[in-house]
């Protein structure tokens, strides 16, 4: 395998996003489709489930997509979040393989490898002029904009306000110390309740950890370099030990996962988590009942700061023989006919200024809409990124299992280097 492909390969990493299902329509095998340049593939995770879930929503979208542009055609393949790394790292062994088009997190490894299209070769001008200023420079590199952002995702405090009145707390906390206590009045109510959900598991630990690294001014990335074994990170996730080591959360919080914690939360069983957008309908759809509230999240003196997180749709070149058909269906996927809906039905912020204004009323714009000033994003323009990732991931739940804080970020940063 050639260096190139192996570093992006190894520098895979996934993020964001509650991964509920795994459907695939696979495209892989057909070297017809794959030299056809009126054949795209396009390869996305599964964000959510059922009838109205990612996939519904992106056969609707191919479907119209077909029917106004009917000499096209586009092969879905719909994984979970658990699976896609998995199918990124074989596909990209052979260009009949790899997609055309696809839907992740991280880009910058297959930017900086020259296997990406610039996002304004597959876009109308247009269509990037409508992108969110911060969000494009999200994804962008070295002058270039690699990628597309999908939609954005923060964090924010929910808390359980029924548990909140039976354990005597009046206020949502705003530091760490606040936290503590308040949830240690919650853990102390018994029946089985936690104070607060800790997900450090391998499906999304670094987003928790970064919540607790950026309230205590930490970053993941000076300029060009990838800092993760930083005095100030260290007192996040020496923060987030002592949470642990309260006993103030749920039980084994360095293997359990956020989509756990979350459906715990809904069933009323933890007082407080940090929670995304989608947590809202999700409340929603499986406990309405549910009495619960909203709030900044804690950080270690009480300043606003919070995780943003944004999810990008990226054009392999290969040939080239594809980006005219590539942009067709990217401009047609972000017009304002179509993208609103999209976002609104997985229940994300959106990144395009039209659309912002359309779901100017929608729950989740209006709750989470007013966090992005105060978020800091994962450094995915750095292609060393990925590395860190993943060794986040499968690294930071030993924090709470007995392994020392600084020791464990050394190896993390290691992987990274």
């Amino acid at each position: 395998m050639n260096s190139r492909l192996h570093r992006a390969l190894a520098g895979i990493a996934i993020a964001t996003a509650t991964a509920l299902v795994s459907t695939s329509c696979g495209f892989g095998s057909n070297s017809a489709d794959a030299a056809d340049p009126n054949t795209l593939s396009l390869l996305v995770p599964a964000y959510s489930d059922g009838a109205n879930g990612t996939k519904a929503q992106w056969d609707a979208i191919v479907a119209g997509f077909q029917q106004r542009h009917p000499g096209l055609t586009v092969r879905l393949q719909v994984e979970s979040w658990d699976t896609i790394n998995d199918v990124v790292r074989t596909g990209l062994q052979s260009p009949e393989t790899t997609p055309d088009i696809l839907n992740i997190d991280a880009y910058s490894t297959f930017a900086a490898d020259s296997m990406l299209y610039p996002a304004a070769e597959v876009v109308s001008a247009a269509t990037l002029a409508d992108i969110d200023p911060g969000f494009a420079a999200n994804a962008t590199m070295d002058g270039t904009q690699w990628a597309l952002p999908l939609f954005a995702s923060t964090r924010t405090l929910f808390y359980n306000t029924e548990l909140f009145e039976r354990a005597g707390v009046t206020t949502p906390p705003t530091t760490w110390a606040e936290l503590t206590a308040a949830a240690r009045r919650i853990q102390d109510l018994g029946g089985g309740v936690s104070g607060y959900g800790l997900p450090l598991g391998s499906e999304e630990a670094q987003g928790e950890t970064s919540i607790w690294t950026f309230g205590a001014g930490g970053d993941w990335s000076d300029g060009d370099t990838i800092t993760i074994d930083t005095p100030a990170n260290l007192v996040g996730v020496q923060a987030m030990k002592a949470m642990a080591d309260a006993g103030v959360t749920q039980p084994n919080p360095g293997a359990t996962d956020r989509k756990d914690v979350i459906n715990a939360f809904i069933q009323g069983r933890i007082g407080m988590i940090e929670g995304l957008p989608p947590t809202i309908g999700q409340i929603a759809e499986k406990n309405p009942g549910l009495r619960y509230a909203t709030a900044p999240s804690p950080t270690q003196t009480g300043a606003p700061v919070t995780l943003g997180v944004a999810d990008h749709l990226m054009a392999f070149r290969k040939d080239g023989a594809k980006r005219e058909s590539v942009r067709k269906f990217l401009d047609y996927f972000y017009s304002a006919e179509i993208y609103p809906g999209f976002v609104a039905a997985e229940n994300f912020i959106p990144i395009t200024k039209s659309a912002i204004n359309a779901l100017a009323e929608n729950p989740v714009t209006k709750a989470f809409a007013a966090t992005l000033p105060t978020a800091r994003f994962y450094p995915s323009n750095n292609p060393n990124w990925g590395a860190a990732q993943g060794a986040i991931r499968q690294q930071m739940g030993t924090v709470v299992q007995g392994q020392d804080p600084a020791a464990v970020l050394a190896k993390i940063q290691q992987a990274a280097s």
